[in-house]
């Protein structure tokens, strides 16, 4: 396998660990708007659907890659098309890009005996909001997947490269063995047709 094949596959694998988180929280949000009968926003639904096509086609690729060297210009069409449908997704809910999902509050009070003295204050603790911390984290991994498509439709153009150039040293080597027995065959053809006159004239 070339270096450019390597590396599709390890792109492959960065894009696989980040669907399937996407996939997964944004399906719990899919099924609570569906527990409660109401209609999926569309900044949520495409995303998923979004991050569904390309697990799928990530994982089919990435385990049929032995085909899909073959057809590699139309895994890097397929590819700059899931560029250009995460950047739709992202830019649909990129209203959680400002949203402060975490922050420090005060959460109760503490008090300490050190025998000469005694230390009391307030206890601060870290509150996250699930549902926005989950959206954002999407958003996130919808941008990162933005770049690994990409990178992975430039090394499937190469991978195409390599293997047109390994067929093209094929039909060379093919062709030049093809000369090489020619060039015997007709070497001894005369020899064959001169013994056979020979054996001819001596025979009369």
């Amino acid at each position: 396998m070339s270096f450019a094949g390597m590396s599709f596959w390890f792109w492959r694998i960065f894009q696989i660990l980040t669907l399937i988180p996407t996939l997964g929280m944004l399906a719990w949000f899919v099924d609570f708007y569906n527990k409660q009968n109401l209609l999926t926003p569309r900044s949520i639904l495409i995303l998923f659907i979004v991050s569904v096509l390309g697990a799928a086609w990530a994982l089919g690729t990435l385990f049929l890659y032995a085909r899909a060297r073959h057809s590699a210009k139309f895994v890097a069409f397929i590819d700059l098309l899931f560029v250009g449908a995460f950047i739709g997704a992202v830019y649909e809910l990129r209203g959680i890009a400002d949203a402060d999902c975490s922050n420090w509050e005060n959460n109760g009070s503490y008090s300490t005996d050190l025998g000469v003295f005694t230390v009391s204050g307030n206890r601060y603790g870290l509150n996250v909001d699930r549902q926005c911390a989950m959206l954002k984290a999407s958003w996130a991994f919808g941008i990162m997947n933005i770049i690994f498509f990409f990178i992975t439709a430039v090394l499937a153009l190469l991978v195409h490269r390599h293997h047109r150039n390994d067929r093209d040293r094929v039909v060379v080597k093919r062709e030049v063995h093809r000369s090489r027995h020619g060039h015997r065959s007709s070497s001894r053809s005369p020899r064959y047709s001169s013994h056979h006159s020979h054996s001819r004239r001596s025979y009369v």
